[in-house]
């Protein structure tokens, strides 16, 4: 037995030697597989994906042979580790041909006889430090190289007889380079003789900057965001290893007119546009030694800023998350201005939260930040994340003046009841709500606090996927959970005037049905909370900043405050920029505008008008029929999409329900819509095309009695107190505990009284 195993090992070492692209017998289809799809994953994360054609033949793989000589063909290194965890390493099949100032990825072929899980490290005496080349031979120090062992893949190695790991190569220089790499797996498990190393001749293609020339669609300068492939769908700039302020999380970069892009000679695909109000266009390029410059148009196909609807983004970060390799530092202003830029983004809120707070909060002013430039304003603020009363939600506080709460120079020793943060912020004059809000707001089934499912009565999941619905949520999360009692406050404002304690929702960047329920519910019973579009780049999505948006009506000559004070009025709407609602009017009393408030003396009728725009491509996205409200993208036009058309609903709301519709074609053009609306008591009205925008609402009073539109609200909102406050207790500091138990049963007396006066109003609801 030994003896045959003997032969057995010493056969495959050979083999190893002579032929790399050896295929390792009596391995197990099933862990190869799941190994191989999270590669796939891993190469296109990296920007470096396996065309189609070889992905579809490895997911369709009926044998083990199958994937390895598939997978086989990307192999630079294939190492053994032999049963004494000996390491030997030769050379692969794959081509070994780098780019110069750039980064490939090739697979590591590991034939693992020991078993061992431990960490596959590589080295070369060729590689140098990044911007910091040590003394001495640097001219033989062109390479750079590391091993990517982050998700999908584990940073060890799993013990499988084979598997396949990534490393990844950057060079310094163009042209041919040799390259001594070696393998091990710890200390001592190198095999003699330097058999650990292999001696690579790479070919490093030349990448000359090429000079973008980038117009908007008046032919002026602009910044646009740029997603470069070549032929084999390989990204460019190199993802693995981009700096700020190119992010390694994004295909995109984004470059301003007469800035340049490193590319070796080739043909490259160039995708482009900026934000969703442009149109994505491609390019197909062939790079010579003669190209230098490559020229872009933008095309709009909408403009809100020509109407005065300027976009903003209230909750962006520039640290944190998983996305930062420091995320205790992150990046630097200039770097979040480019991607405002490249976004058509006018406003973002750049919001120093936990683990960066101590690193970040140097660059809060109080005022705009240096590299402003109207109309692109970035500013400074806080989120309330990963500190305080975090645990009762997060909160974005915009327009501080002050970022430190009283008693530290930190995030340390701030308060764990939300009201106490608002107390504090509203005294300054901010403009304040909740971040994110429909997390903790998912419906639960009755009795067992689980969340709706498949395997839910339908009774409850229909009641779930309606808007207003009334089934109680577990408020165990970090969106608007307090709102629920902070909403029934007022609290003194700068000049001692009693204010609403909470302005906004934030909205977009969790499922609609989720965080409109609780606004409903609020407006119901006669709360004016404004909502606001948000994106928490880069940490529920790390795409771009602007996924979700406000667009606030404002004058020719603007600033960030009166942005930020267009949202507490709710002279804005919400969007994810591929559909529009502007200049909402009831009776010619425009949103945002008189309180947004038209006073009626008895029931009647009403006329709203708007321009709306929307556009989706001409074929549907056949993903998103099936996809969950609860998956990605919680709002997009293509949800709105009627059937196989390219129609979308924009409805008149009433209460929380639909009372009118209109269809449009969503090909870009902006129309105008009327509808004349019945209004039988007080009542709030807004106008959707759900879930991509959505206005805030214009009320109509009718004989000077107050909105008080559902007795099923004020009880559900009563009902939502209790069970916040049993989820956030503990979450309160014992100084602070009785306060909290104060401003809970305020808010229960509260509702208890609009319940009161709700109970004899019709409800639409019942």
């Amino acid at each position: 037995m030994k003896t045959t195993h003997f032969i057995s090992t010493l056969t495959l070492c050979l083999a190893i030697l002579v032929a790399p692209a050896v295929l390792a017998a009596d391995i197990e289809l099933q862990p190869l597989a799941a190994q191989a799809a999270r590669i796939i994953s891993a190469l296109e994360f990296l920007g470096e994906p396996l065309d189609a054609k070889t992905k579809t033949a490895i997911e369709k793989a009926a044998t083990p042979d199958e994937i390895q000589k598939l997978l086989d063909a990307r192999v630079l290194f294939v190492v053994n580790i032999n049963p004494e965890m000996r390491v030997k390493v030769a050379q692969g099949t794959a081509k070994p041909e780098l780019v110069e100032n750039g980064w490939r990825q090739f697979l590591v072929k590991v034939l693992n006889e020991s078993g061992t899980t431990a960490a596959l490290r590589a080295s070369s005496p060729n590689a140098q430090r990044l911007f910091n080349s040590p003394q001495g031979d640097v001219g033989s120090r062109w390479l750079d190289l590391q091993t990517f062992d982050a998700q999908p893949l584990r940073p060890t190695l799993s013990g499988l007889q084979v598997e396949y790991r990534i490393i990844q190569l950057y060079s310094r220089d163009a042209g041919k380079r040799e390259a001594k790499v070696a393998f091990n797996v710890g200390q001592g498990t190198q095999d003699l003789g330097f058999r650990n190393e292999a001696d690579v001749l790479f070919t490093a293609q030349p990448a000359p900057g090429i000079v973008f020339g980038v117009k908007d669609e008046n032919g002026q300068p602009t910044t646009a965001s740029f997603i470069i492939r070549d032929a084999q769908g390989r990204t460019y700039p190199s993802q693995a290893k981009r700096l700020a302020p190119d992010f390694a999380f994004h295909p995109q970069v984004y470059r301003a007119d007469g800035e340049a892009v490193k590319l070796p000679h080739g043909t490259y695909t160039i995708e482009f546009q900026r934000g969703p109000e442009s149109l994505v266009k491609k390019q197909t390029v062939t790079l010579a030694a003669t190209t230098k410059r490559l020229d872009f148009k933008v095309e709009r196909w909408v403009d809100p800023a020509k109407l005065g609807w300027i976009s903003g983004d209230h909750h962006i970060h520039a640290a944190g998350c998983a996305h930062y390799t420091n995320p205790t530092e992150g990046v630097h202003a200039p770097d979040m201005m480019r991607h405002i830029l490249g976004e058509d983004l006018k406003v973002g809120c750049n919001l120093t939260w936990g683990p960066c707070f101590d690193y970040q909060k140097q660059f809060f002013t109080g005022k705009d930040d240096k590299v402003s430039a109207f109309p692109y304003i970035l500013r400074y603020d806080i989120e309330v994340s990963g500190f305080g009363s975090h645990q009762s939600g997060h909160l974005c506080l915009l327009l501080l003046r002050d970022q430190m709460y009283p008693g530290g120079d930190s995030k340390n020793h701030w308060p764990t009841l939300g009201l106490n943060t608002l107390r504090w912020a509203k005294k300054q004059g901010a403009v304040v709500g909740p971040a994110h809000s429909g997390w903790g707001l998912q419906p639960v089934a009755p009795g067992n606090n689980a969340p709706v499912s498949s395997k839910t009565s339908g009774d409850v999941r229909a009641a779930a996927d309606t808007l207003p619905n009334y089934v109680i949520p577990p408020f165990n999360g970090i969106g608007a959970n307090e709102y629920i009692m902070d909403v029934t406050h007022t609290v003194p404002g700068p000049t001692g005037k009693l204010v609403p304690a909470v302005d906004f929702l934030s909205m977009v960047d969790t499922p609609h049905l989720w965080e409109l329920n609780i606004w409903y519910h609020t407006l119901n019973v006669g709360f004016r909370t404004r909502i606001s579009g948000e994106t928490d780049f880069p940490c529920i999505y790390g795409e771009k900043v602007g996924l979700g948006r406000s667009y606030v009506k404002l004058p020719a000559k603007w600033s960030y405050d009166d942005w930020c004070e267009g949202i507490r009025a709710g002279r804005n709407y919400v969007s994810d920029g591929k559909s529009h609602l502007m200049e909402v009017k009831l009776n010619n009393t425009a949103m945002g505008e008189s309180g947004s408030e038209v006073k009626l003396k008895e029931a009647g009728t009403v006329r709203l008008t708007a321009k709306v725009a929307a556009r989706l491509d001409t074929q549907p996205d056949p993903t998103m029929k099936t996809r969950s409200q609860s998956a990605k993208p919680y709002w997009d036009v293509e949800r709105a999409r009627i059937g196989e058309t390219r129609e979308v609903p924009v409805e008149v709301i009433v209460n929380g329900y639909p009372v009118a519709r209109q269809n449009i074609v969503a090909d870009g053009a902006t129309r105008d819509v009327t509808f004349d609306v019945k209004i039988d008591r007080s009542s709030w009205v807004a106008l959707r095309i759900l879930p991509s925008s959505h206005s805030n609402p214009i009320w109509v009073i009718v004989g000077d009695k107050p909105v008080r539109a559902s007795k099923r609200s004020a009880e559900w909102c009563l009902k939502s107190v209790d069970v916040c406050w049993s989820q956030k207790e503990r979450t309160y500091k014992a100084d602070e505990k009785e306060q909290a138990a104060k401003d809970y049963e305020h808010a229960r007396q509260t509702y208890t009284r609009l319940l009161r006066e709700s109970s004899d109003a019709p409800d639409a609801g019942k």
